[in-house]
């Protein structure tokens, strides 16, 4: 028997494949299908994709995370509980086969489910920067090609493990790949990565929803306990967990928002979502603007940036501050004076969501949870800036390198 190495790739521009090349295909992953699962030991970086699952009865190894590499088996802690309606079958995924060059379009292979996991047929996909670093090699963890990327997805229900109750098949719902993959039109997930859709809510809006507007609850409700009418200083705020943090402080918590910015443009967008005022610092100084526009300081500082904005933003803080530090998008992880800290009581507050996800379920939930609350109240607007086509999924990667985005890109993988 041969195994099958590599995924069977077409073109994105292809518009046909022939039925003789579907028949090779056909045969090629029944082939694979005695291929084993890849492993990769997980560091913290990655446990935002690694959703527990100790609630749905499936067994993980430590901290590995499985990656389901196409084609492959779903043999996982050698437990299999799938519903008794599978049906091996073919589906189209996106795979990167060289680091550092554009995806390609291809076939995968289903493939049975484990305990606590569900089979969703993607209708679209959100892009997160990690995305990006992920398919040229620059991410914290370095995947072998072919692997299929993307993490953030919505969908509807097509399958469901035994075990699991509280979904069904049918149900629309937005979560987590917990294994990656989610640029494929089908993804096999644990439930607890998922969640239900609101009625109201489209899947273009739920697929950029669960990362930005999870991590902004997490840091401003638990991590800075964010009051309201307090004054709250957001960087990088037109970016996706910014602009969530502008949405949640001003629409949810009610208070003062000052949000920094790239450009004009940007700007402009953070104020339509209930900022006070905005700072460009591409040509103003975050520090002599937040002393005319906030002179007492603020008391809640949503970082995403690092480098010189972060020293801005450390002395741009009011007595008793709270400094969420969220992220480096600068690519500058500054050094915390603490002097500084101590002087005006300052606290300095990390925030990895992702981590919530192993060590505290319930809580990491329950930040999704809380943000689904108030947009079913119609308090929250998620912004989806652009949307392509699964064929141009590469020009959806090209515009957010250019740093032109805002809020979410979204890759509709049905209609």
């Amino acid at each position: 028997m041969h195994k099958i190495e590599r995924p069977i790739i077409f073109s994105s521009s292809s518009s046909q494949v022939s039925n003789r090349f579907l028949g090779l295909v056909s045969q090629s992953c029944a082939i694979a299908y005695n291929m084993k699962r890849s492993v990769l030991k997980c560091p913290p970086e990655l446990l935002l994709r690694q959703v527990s699952t100790k609630h749905c009865g499936q067994q993980r190894l430590g901290n590995e995370l499985y990656l389901r590499s196409p084609p492959s088996t779903s043999i996982l802690a050698g437990q299999m509980c799938s519903s008794s309606a599978f049906q091996r079958r073919h589906f189209k995924a996106a795979f990167c086969t060289e680091l550092g060059k554009p995806l390609s379009l291809g076939l995968k292979e289903s493939s049975e489910l484990c305990s606590g996991e569900v089979r969703i047929q993607v209708a679209a996909v959100g892009i997160n920067f990690s995305d990006l670093l992920m398919v040229k090699g620059e991410y914290q963890v370095k995947l072998s090609p072919p692997f299929t990327p993307g993490g953030e997805m919505s969908g509807t229900i097509l399958e469901v493990a035994d075990d699991v109750h509280h979904f069904k098949p049918g149900m629309k719902v937005l979560g987590l790949c917990s294994a990656y993959g989610a640029f494929a039109e089908e993804v096999v997930t644990t439930c607890n990565a998922i969640w239900e859709m609101p009625s109201s809510m489209s899947f273009k809006e739920a697929a950029g929803f669960v990362c930005s507007y999870g991590t902004a609850m997490m840091g401003l409700s638990r991590r800075a306990n964010l009051q309201h009418k307090e004054n709250v200083l957001v960087t990088a705020a037109a970016g996706a967990a910014g602009l969530a943090a502008v949405d949640i402080a001003s629409n949810v918590f009610g208070c003062n928002v000052f949000g920094a910015a790239g450009s004009d443009e940007k700007c402009s967008l953070v104020k339509s979502y209930g900022a006070k005022e905005t700072i460009n610092y591409r040509n103003e100084s975050l520090r002599d603007k937040m002393k005319k526009i906030c002179p007492q300081g603020a008391n809640v500082i949503f970082d995403a940036v690092g480098g010189s904005a972060f020293k801005d933003s450390l002395r741009s803080i009011a007595w008793e501050g709270r400094l969420i530090v969220v992220g480096f998008a600068s690519g500058e992880i500054p050094q915390i004076p603490a002097n500084h800290l101590l002087v005006k009581n300052v606290s300095a507050v990390g925030l990895f969501w992702g981590a919530y996800s192993m060590a505290n379920l319930d809580v990491f939930r329950w930040s999704v949870d809380e943000c689904l609350k108030h947009y079913i109240k119609g308090q929250l607007k998620p912004h989806v800036c652009a949307t392509y086509d699964f064929s141009m999924i590469n020009q959806a990667f090209q515009f957010i390198q250019s740093r032109k985005s805002t809020g979410k890109v979204v890759v509709e993988i049905r209609d």
